[in-house]
């Protein structure tokens, strides 16, 4: 059955929600586990979309349309470069380096914190300003960045480093070969 297609604040909020199921999967592998290092993977491959799509669609329109817009926006992009610092980090590391779990454990806090900001602030300021149809046009824009669900299982861990490292503006995240 198709799924219901939602605005972007459904979208992105699917996105948290996602990225919240791929921490949890993370923390219920053992500590040294090659698993956690796969789902780390996924996990920083689904980060980096999601931060291009809010880079590319959310904050415009909150530039746009919100008083103090283009505050908000700054702030968001403060914390994407936190979080972009962390993500680095631990890329950088294997499951058994003695500051993975540190690192990670810092990513999760921080992702919490900002999913948090958006959806009891932000994405309520969003829903009362902009206009239904434009919610949804930029709710389709988002699901266009998301890759294919064949294509995401396809995507090997060396393809999705270098995926993260494209334009994903440009691309939108489609085609993407193995």
């Amino acid at each position: 059955m198709k799924q219901p297609e939602g605005d972007v604040l459904h979208e992105l909020a699917a996105d948290h929600r996602e990225l919240e199921a791929v921490f949890w999967e993370i923390e219920l592998q053992p500590v040294d586990h090659p698993t956690r290092g796969e789902l780390v993977d996924r996990l920083i491959a689904e980060l980096v979309r999601h931060t291009v799509v809010e880079e590319a669609y959310l904050h415009p329109a909150m530039r746009e349309c919100l008083p103090h817009g283009q505050a908000m926006a700054d702030k968001e992009l403060a914390d994407h470069a936190k979080g972009e610092r962390l993500l680095r980090r631990l890329e950088g590391l294997s499951v058994g380096d003695p500051d993975f779990n540190d690192t990670l454990a810092r990513l999760k806090f921080a992702v919490a914190f900002h999913v948090r900001e958006e959806e009891h602030d932000l994405f309520p300021k969003l829903a009362a300003a902009l206009p239904p149809e434009k919610l949804a046009e930029l709710g389709r824009l988002v699901r266009l960045a998301r890759p294919r669900p064949a294509a995401r299982r396809a995507v090997s861990s060396s393809s999705e480093k270098r995926w993260r490292r494209q334009d994903a503006a440009a691309d939108r995240g489609h085609d993407q070969s193995p």
